[in-house]
């Protein structure tokens, strides 16, 4: 009987590296992944969940932090009597808005002029600011004796302007109205 030798060839080991890429790992010094290794951590699932968070939680800190910029500074009655009317609140040069466009027991607010004019009482009429001191947002109601902040539900009431509840610090401020006939203007 014949014996087989059969020859094992290996293949040299090596701890060098042919790969364009430099090795990483605890070994090499340095701890900065590939490329590839990033955009995997970046597009598995949990690292999508962690930037819609992100965004998401950035997104309602600013909703809540501030108030609105205002656009455009607020007219003086000095400049707006010779200007065309942009809302009866403020259109002295016209004549004034209507008193019957006021409510009994209600208001309306002029968006353009950021003013809420309300009558509590058939022929008393109020003017306040209508923009809200607790975070600058335009109140958008009149109801049961209260003018309404929409954001965060700050009641004023419509007689005096003053604060009932919610987060407003402090009250709305009283504007000058000025009833003349059947119209009336606000400075």
């Amino acid at each position: 009987m014949t014996e087989r030798t059969h020859s094992s060839t290996t293949e040299p080991t090596s701890s060098t590296s042919t790969s364009d890429t430099p090795p990483t790992g605890p070994s090499s010094g340095t701890a900065e992944p590939s490329l590839g290794d990033r955009i995997s951590v970046l597009t598995d699932r949990r690292g999508v969940l962690r930037v819609a968070g992100v965004v998401v939680g950035a997104g309602a800190l600013v909703a809540c932090s501030s108030p609105p910029v205002p656009t455009a500074p607020a007219e003086s009655a000095s400049s707006s009597a010779g200007a065309a009317p942009s809302s009866g609140a403020s259109s002295a040069a016209a004549g004034g808005t209507p008193t019957s466009e006021i409510p009994v027991g209600g208001g309306k607010i002029f968006a353009d002029t950021k003013t809420v004019v309300t009558q509590p009482a058939a022929g008393t009429f109020k003017a306040f600011d209508a923009v809200c001191p607790h975070q600058g947002c335009t109140v958008t109601s009149v109801e049961g004796g209260q003018i309404i902040c929409p954001c965060h539900q700050s009641h004023f009431d419509a007689t005096t302007g003053d604060r009932v509840s919610g987060p407003a610090p402090t009250g709305l401020t009283a504007k000058t109205i000025t009833v003349t006939g059947d119209t009336f203007t606000v400075s």
